[in-house]
């Protein structure tokens, strides 16, 4: 198993390689949950991601070793991919990637911008991981793991050193995991330097496998995640053993919830998450009481999110606050009325960010029209609001949920 010392020599290889990310309060969410929130942004480094770490770690080993003479061959969802590539293109080494075909497209790109092949196979990591063992020995190329490896976890544990060096205090680590590389890396750093520290692994209801692993339990898995960068359906035999041995307690979380927390960390830091980057947030989120009153490092573990989903997750946001509402109103069909309908939205301030007319599938009578309006508002109350005018306007309204 990787000691402390093994992250402390991996520290060594990284510096002046990967970015020493900051550690800092939130005020504002350490208000909203009622801990104190301190975040570490790995979605800083340059592939935005803290794959990289362990990556670079591995590679410089196999350098040294001379192990990487054909190159290296890895299997991920797109972060430990970006890794790999970026950090064999610095020591000019071949890198071929298998990536599973639901990847999402940034980063796939991204990943060959940094000049490794990259394979589409499989709808799962475990497929893309059988290509990858597949080619490895075709091909005579070293395979990189993207956890279930020493020089793997004793790289990602250097976020752990990282986060108690600038932040001492902290009491409690929240630690997303997938296959476990970063929640054992972290744990391994934390408990030999505070053993009393309080460490919480965080999966998605859709991919549970570290927790059924762990605890016993028989959560079913899903098929996909708006985290796909923790979709991991087997945990590694060395990041288990780590986790069982030195973690506290392992949450399960609900898409919603890394939704809320994908757009709360844009709103109120500014900063763009994954979902797999959002996961710790999502559990304080779920459930505060279990951290109230205590300091809190939540790891934003990267920031390599699709632009279409990051766009979708910012409107369904909006939904459930209110923001954004529907309102249907039953109106004559004759000129003016839909001008009347625009300018008493005008009135109470609302905007309008879309109309559709129904004429035919409706159940009014006719002469009559439905109007469904979409409409930007400060929230639930201003929406009710709106339709209390319409309303008193003679229009029968009703919000649509």
């Amino acid at each position: 198993m990787p000691t402390l010392d093994d992250i402390r020599q991996a520290a060594l290889r990284l510096d002046g390689q990967v970015l020493a990310t900051p550690c800092v309060e939130s005020r504002t969410l350490s208000d909203i949950t009622g801990a104190q929130v301190f975040l570490k942004f790995e979605n800083l480094q340059f592939t935005a991601s803290f794959k990289e770490r362990g990556a670079c770690n591995k590679l410089a080993r196999m350098a040294e070793a001379g192990a990487t003479a054909q190159g290296v061959v890895a299997m991920s969802a797109g972060n430990h991919a970006q890794g790999v590539a970026y950090h064999a293109q610095r020591l000019e080494l071949r890198a071929v990637i298998v990536m599973p075909r639901f990847t999402p497209g940034v980063k796939v790109e991204r990943t060959r911008s940094f000049g490794a092949e990259v394979v589409l196979h499989g709808d799962s990591l475990d497929e893309a991981r059988a290509h990858a063992l597949a080619l490895a020995q075709q091909q005579g190329l070293a395979f990189v793991h993207p956890y279930d490896d020493e020089d793997i976890v004793a790289g990602q544990g250097t976020v752990g050193l990282e986060m108690l060096a600038q932040v001492p205090a902290l009491e409690t680590l929240v630690v997303a995991v997938g296959g476990g590389g970063l929640i054992a890396g972290i744990a391994t750093a934390a408990r030999a330097l505070k053993p009393g520290i309080r460490i919480v692994g965080v999966q998605t209801t859709r991919f549970p496998a570290m927790v059924n692993r762990v605890t016993g339990a028989r959560h079913p898995q899903g098929s996909s995640t708006i985290a796909e960068g923790i979709a991991v359906g087997t945990p590694g035999r060395i990041t288990e053993a780590i986790v069982r041995a030195k973690v506290d307690e392992l949450m399960l979380v609900e898409e919603a919830d890394i939704e809320q927390a994908i757009l709360m960390l844009l709103e109120i830091e500014k900063t763009v998450v994954e979902g797999a980057g959002a996961a710790g947030l999502a559990a304080l989120l779920r459930a505060p009481e279990r951290f109230r009153g205590r300091k809190v490092g939540l790891v934003l573990s990267g920031g390599n999110i699709e632009p279409l989903l990051l766009a979708a997750i910012i409107e369904r946001g909006m939904v459930r606050s209110g923001r954004l509402g529907r309102i249907r109103v039953s109106a004559p069909d004759h000129p003016g009325a839909l001008a009347r309908i625009a300018a008493i939205a005008a009135e109470t301030g609302a905007n309008i960010d879309q109309v559709e007319h129904q004429r035919a599938f409706t159940a009014v009578a006719a002469g009559n029209v439905d109007i469904e309006l979409a409409v930007q508002t400060r929230g639930h109350s201003h929406l009710e609001q709106l339709a209390q005018a319409l309303q008193a306007a003679g229009f029968e309204t009703r919000t649509l949920r």
